[in-house]
């Protein structure tokens, strides 16, 4: 089963932490697992669980507790792209719960969700509990730091059946509570990896307090054409950065808690899939987000912590990536976590604004409740829209809509060829997603 997943997501190997992590779960006992961002820990964890999963059993076999949103949607995404015959649903805050009711009657093998709703959903008795033999507890340090500890309590207490527990972090902690109940667990650790250590450049820009902002236009202008994410502090942050950019027609999206789920999804996407390469965000972003490629990292507002911080960079200079972080500092602002020789980047008054990136999102009020799928969409794009392949980029297909990259100079055209067609039977609602 396991190697039919590895071809199914074209893995021909498992990384050393990747087989470790494989090796400890065989043994039956509890696993903790440590790893740095990015080091692979989603896949870890899915395949021992996978080897856990019966056929023969109707009813969720497999629990992950994750503290976001993004985060369970994104392990979703990779079980479903192992290709096993086991269904698999997601539940989390901001999500449609009629939507989950309904996917619950028919429960999944593997249940994925936020503690808040997870808890809300158990509290309900809108799933039987009583055949989950294993519970993953992915990213457990910042679950407790975003407050689930009761609810985490509530649904690990309402286990009776587990056989095996997984914990997994970034960092080591000290002690893990004793409402996890875990159990003699075979501890792996790979937090201080030297293979994992990125090729990450520091760099510090030295700014007048109150031309903080002018500094960071001019830095993202001279970098912007490349995937880049911004850090702050503060959601007030984030949208008066925003509030300049768009003033000045640099392009870019924003993503913090004070969000609707629909528009931080939407801006996940949108960045993801090269429309807009430029993402404003708090540290919601620093940890456990499907973002590939991130090649620049800037700190307009340094963490609190360094932990924050070395959690930021885990963003950039992923596997075998490189990438450059910058830090934005006033005269007397004095971090002791920076290292003492950072390289100081000096910027030219003014450059010139990057080209808008090549991509547009297009958005369809269509998706799996419609009985739509890719297939559905590229064989309407290419035949009735006359792209061609390569005007096709990423493709995502959510509940009710779906979303879709196309090339900036072939959208109009596109528009016009599919007005009035439909999909699957239903009217074609295409525009483009704001």
């Amino acid at each position: 089963m396991i190697e039919n997943a590895l071809k199914k997501l074209n893995i021909s190997a498992l990384n050393e932490m990747q087989e470790a992590s494989l090796q400890a779960a065989k043994t039956g006992k509890d696993v903790i697992l440590i790893a740095p961002t990015g080091s692979g820990k989603t896949l870890a964890f899915l395949l021992p669980l996978l080897s856990n999963l019966k056929a023969n059993v109707k009813g969720v076999q497999a629990l992950i507790l994750v503290p976001s949103r993004e985060l369970a949607l994104q392990i979703e995404q990779v079980f479903k792209q192992m290709g096993t015959s086991f269904k698999v649903n997601c539940c989390y805050g901001g999500h449609a719960v009629r939507i989950e009711k309904n996917n619950l009657a028919h429960p999944p093998a593997v249940l994925i969700g936020t503690p808040g709703r997870i808890a809300y959903h158990l509290d309900n008795q809108n799933f039987d509990e009583s055949f989950i033999e294993t519970l993953v507890l992915d990213e457990f340090d910042k679950s407790l730091e975003f407050g689930f500890e009761n609810d985490m309590s509530y649904i690990i207490g309402s286990l009776l059946s587990l056989k095996q527990r997984m914990l997994t972090s970034a960092t080591k902690m000290e002690e893990i509570p004793g409402f996890v109940k875990i159990n003699t667990p075979v501890e792996v650790d790979f937090s201080k990896n030297i293979e994992a250590k990125p090729d990450l450049k520091l760099k510090k820009i030295i700014a007048p307090a109150d031309e903080k902002l002018d500094y960071l236009f001019r830095l993202l202008s001279k970098i912007g054409s490349k995937n880049t994410l911004v850090f702050c502090n503060h959601r007030e942050t984030v949208d008066r950065i925003s509030d300049l950019l768009f003033e000045n027609g640099l392009g870019h999206d924003v993503f913090h808690g004070g969000m609707e789920q629909f528009d931080r999804e939407k801006a996940l996407l949108k960045f993801r899939n090269g429309s807009h390469r430029i993402l404003i965000t708090t540290d919601l972003a620093a940890r456990g987000l499907d973002i590939p490629e991130v090649e620049h990292i800037v700190h307009y507002q340094l963490s609190y912590t360094q932990d924050a911080y070395i959690h930021r960079n885990g963003r950039t200079a992923r596997m075998h990536s490189k990438g450059t972080a910058y830090a934005i500092l006033t005269t007397d602002e004095n971090y002791k976590y920076l290292p003492e020789d950072i390289e100081e980047e000096v910027l030219s008054d003014s450059y010139k604004l990057p080209e808008a990136s090549d991509w547009v999102t297009l958005y369809l009020a269509n998706g799996k409740k419609d009985k739509i799928n890719k297939i559905d969409i590229v064989g309407l794009f290419l035949q009735k829209g006359n792209l061609a392949k390569e005007d096709l980029g990423l493709i995502e297909v959510k509940d009710t809509t779906s979303y879709v990259a196309v090339k900036r100079n072939k959208v109009e055209k596109l528009l016009k060829a599919l007005s009035g067609e439909k999909i699957k039977g239903k009217k074609l609602k295409l525009e483009i997603a704001s």
